[in-house]
């Protein structure tokens, strides 16, 4: 049987993979927007909101008057008009009332159903006694390994109507938006605080028409400055460029009875603007709506497309939100983002994306074809979408010459830890199998320009974008870990150079290591560490320790590969040494405790002692997804993974205390950081000790996974995806100092671990061992030079067939 022959999309898989959210998920957003571009979120119900274009994230802000509508008029009935939106849930309790800019007071539908096939979003919309299907699909282009195609500032909505009844229908579909270039702040209520004129203006090229929308007398270099366009590519199109000034809600008040009429728009309304003696009234509001119109006889449909896009080039650095006096009290530089440098406008961006379209839309169809097609739970699926948006949210930015930079995540307003933080990035995995470009990216940042001449590497990337080095003691766990992403960038793209290129600073690095956190020289580590949880461990403990080790092992593995065989034995001798003696000092029969006198448990505030540590053994995890195999030995890495499940997962979390930060209520569960079940408790543990993170969640799920673990693996996932249902949290946003957080992104080790995927681009190779439904297996697969499915199944004879489909980029060996 020939898999490819007969079609590897699974149609049944795509359906039992895809999520369903409804209106009443208030938490829901499903972000759009491309990588280093910001984005503007869709909730459930159809609404635009958490407008975060601007360079900084901006949750909560939407922005007024920018919405579609949508107009009906049957044979000789009376038209009628809605918003394009489900109507409003939740609390209400603003002091004014609802500002006018949300248009609460206009008919809506009943309800919204939500279906995610990322990176397309399906919405359906329900009203009674209205015999027309509304459906919407929204959807910025994702490409696995194209970058600029996964980072275009754009998104498309495509509304689709149905008549379903007797009677021809006249439908009109309007989009509109406020003109917000400019924009310095929001006072809540519908006006904008703007730098320069705004202007709006009519343009029709690249097959559409919209409205384009910039400010005049504004130096273009200010971080406000900017574009902003909306266009649709129907073809009887009426447009309303400005919406008419004047005092109160004039504009919006003319735009609605026009727009009811008759489902048209009228140009020249601006200047028809009646002055108001009332002082405090005026209300200039620059917004402008294009409408599209179309005639739908009974069983027919016909789609409405229109295009959103911004361009706003101009960015500070780092923190705070990069925007502080340097000492001769200049302001800070600013930095132009890498999208700015190929479309020079919002409405250039929007002619791209319509011209280009077919193949977006084909070539993101097959990446969501592919990712649904995969034979792994929902809540894995998801758990993967969720890691993605990380990618795509305000946490990612790359500057001008295309360098690739990360905030650990988003505050409400401003971004949350700056300088693509080593420690945290030790986790994220969704990017390095994605965008491998951009992971190397970011070690030669970190090798290369914050690594010094002793191979002290600064844990935060602040030289470009800052002018100087990130003050502070480096962190060992953060070190390290570099030094085994430098393999892991190495293996997954082949890329000789890359490695060639960094690779003294990678021997520096460790030489530091060693030198500083080992001074004894037998290879454990028992020094002041500085760790992920923002504090510094004393005595020996197996996180740091078992990072030490998958670095040194991965430094052998390239010191053999580049013929340094004197270096390649010494680092294969440290880890021999370094494990066995760890695991002697280490090992208490269940798991790996610290090793700390009860003199310096007390002295040194934060430390765990005889606490189970979720992450005891990060460093052998990491291992597993890279290919390095064991560095301590086997059956007790498979007793302290256990052990942490057994003692630190809680399906519920009631009855547990903490005064630390929440993540999770009581009526939730979650997988604890650290507890201890042999007691011991310090009075003072470490900060995060009682906290919920799914960042850790998943890196112990995947580690379950590798140690045969699966089922327990998987029931943890369960209870995490529970918590980020949509109606507390949203599925695509997991928290931890911030929204988006880029330790979340370790979910990506959840599709490596359970289709037991191996890579060695160095040989062209890769081979798969799935660890769940082995009869009958698809997985997605990317690496560094191809992407596509993996396929294997029984034939008729029983034998195995097994099948590698590359759906982009070049062929890989499978072995």
């Amino acid at each position: 049987m020939n898999m490819k022959k007969n079609n590897w999309k699974r149609e049944r898989t795509i359906q039992d993979n895809t999520k369903v959210y409804t209106n009443k998920d208030l938490a829901f957003r499903a972000l759009l927007g491309g990588i280093g571009t910001g984005n503007i979120s869709l909730d459930a119900g159809g609404r635009l909101c958490d407008f975060e274009v601007m360079n900084h994230p901006d949750k909560g802000l939407k922005i007024p008057y920018t919405f579609f509508a949508l107009w009906a008029k049957f044979g000789q009935e009376e038209p009628r008009a809605l918003v394009l939106e489900a109507k409003h849930e939740g609390v209400s309790s603003r002091a004014l009332g609802h500002p006018t800019g949300e248009l609460l007071g206009l008919p809506r539908f009943d309800e919204s159903v939500v279906k995610t096939n990322y990176p397309f979003y399906s919405l359906e919309f329900r009203k009674r006694n209205l015999p027309l299907e509304v459906r919407l699909e929204a959807v910025s282009p994702f490409i696995p390994l194209d970058e600029v195609n996964s980072g275009i500032p754009a998104f498309r909505m495509k509304y689709t109507v149905a008549n379903k009844g007797d009677k021809k229908a006249a439908v009109s579909v309007s989009g509109t938006m406020y003109n917000f270039a400019g924009m310095s702040h929001y006072n809540g209520y519908d006006q904008l605080i703007q730098n320069g004129q705004p202007y709006n203006k009519k343009f029709e090229e690249w097959g559409v028409s919209g409205i384009y929308m910039s400010t005049k007398g504004q130096e273009e270099n200010d971080v406000t400055y900017g574009s902003l366009a909306i266009a649709t590519a129907n073809k009887n199109v009426t447009s309303k460029p400005l919406w008419q000034f004047g005092s109160w809600w004039d504009g919006a008040e003319e735009f609605w009875q026009d727009f009811r009429e008759d489902g048209r728009l009228k140009e020249d309304t601006a200047s028809d603007a009646v002055g108001s003696n009332i002082k405090g009234t005026e209300s200039n509001r620059y917004v402008g709506s294009v409408a599209a119109m179309e005639e739908i006889g009974p069983g027919e449909e016909k789609e409405f497309v229109f295009y959103i896009s911004w361009d706003f080039p101009n960015r500070y650095g780092w923190w705070p939100d990069g925007h502080h006096m340097l000492e001769d009290g200049s302001d800070k530089k600013i930095w132009h983002n890498y999208y700015s440098t190929l479309w020079k406008n919002a409405a250039e961006t929007i002619g791209y994306f319509r011209e280009n379209e077919a193949m977006l839309m084909e070539k993101s169809r097959l990446f969501a074809d592919a990712l649904y097609s995969t034979t792994l739970p929902a809540d894995v699926i998801e758990s993967l979408v969720s890691a993605i948006t990380v990618i795509r949210s305000n946490t990612c930015f790359r500057i001008e010459d295309g360098r690739f930079f990360g905030w650990e995540g988003c505050f409400e307003h401003a971004g949350s830890c700056p300088g693509t933080c080593t420690h945290v990035w030790n986790y994220a995995q969704a990017l390095a199998f994605l965008f491998p470009k951009l992971e190397r990216s970011a070690r030669y940042t970190e090798f290369l320009q914050e690594t010094d001449e002793t191979g002290n590497m600064a844990f935060r990337a602040k030289r470009l974008l800052d002018g100087e080095k990130w003050d502070m003691l480096p962190a060992a766990d953060g070190q390290l870990g570099c030094i085994m992403r430098v393999y892991r960038e190495w293996k997954l793209s082949g890329d000789d150079k890359f490695l060639q290129d960094v690779w003294d600073k990678v021997v520096q690095a460790m030489d530091y290591s060693l030198r500083t956190w080992d001074p004894d020289g037998d290879f454990v580590m028992e020094e002041l560490q500085h760790n992920t949880y923002d504090i510094e461990f004393y005595g020996l403990n197996s996180l740091t320790n078992s990072i030490l080790y998958g670095a040194l092992w991965a430094c052998k593995e390239m010191a053999e590969y580049l013929g340094d065989t004197k270096r390649a034995a010494f680092y294969g001798e440290g880890v021999l040494r370094g494990s066995e003696k760890m695991d002697k000092e280490l090992w208490n029969g269940s798991y790996y405790e610290q090793k700390i006198s009860d003199e310096d448990l007390n002295k040194y505030r934060y430390q765990y002692g005889k606490g189970c540590l979720s992450d005891q053994l990060l460093g052998q995890e990491l291992a597993h997804l890279y290919g390095l195999g064991y560095i301590l030995p086997k059956e007790h890495v498979a007793k302290s993974v256990k052990a942490v499940y057994d003692y630190n997962f809680k399906e519920s979390l009631e009855g547990h205390e903490s005064v630390q930060r929440t993540y999770a209520f009581e009526d939730e569960g979650g997988l604890l950081l650290c507890s201890w079940p042999l007691g011991g408790r310090p009075k003072q543990p470490f900060v995060y000790s009682d906290e919920v993170w799914t960042g850790i969640e998943y890196q112990v799920a995947v580690h379950l996974i590798y140690e045969g673990f699966t089922q327990e693996a998987l029931e943890m996932i369960n209870v995490l995806r529970k918590r980020y249902d949509g109606t507390r949290r949203s599925p695509y946003n997991e928290i931890e100092c911030g929204n988006h957080y880029t330790r979340s992104m370790a979910a990506w080790g959840l599709l490596v671990s359970l289709s037991g995927y191996e890579f060695d681009l160095t040989q062209n190779k890769v081979s798969f061992s799935p660890r769940i439904n082995q009869e009958d297996f698809t997985c997605f697969y990317s690496n560094g030079t191809s992407w596509g499915v993996y396929q294997q199944k029984f034939n008729d004879k029983g034998t195995m067939e097994k099948e590698l489909i590359s759906l982009w980029g070049s062929e890989n060996q499978l072995v």
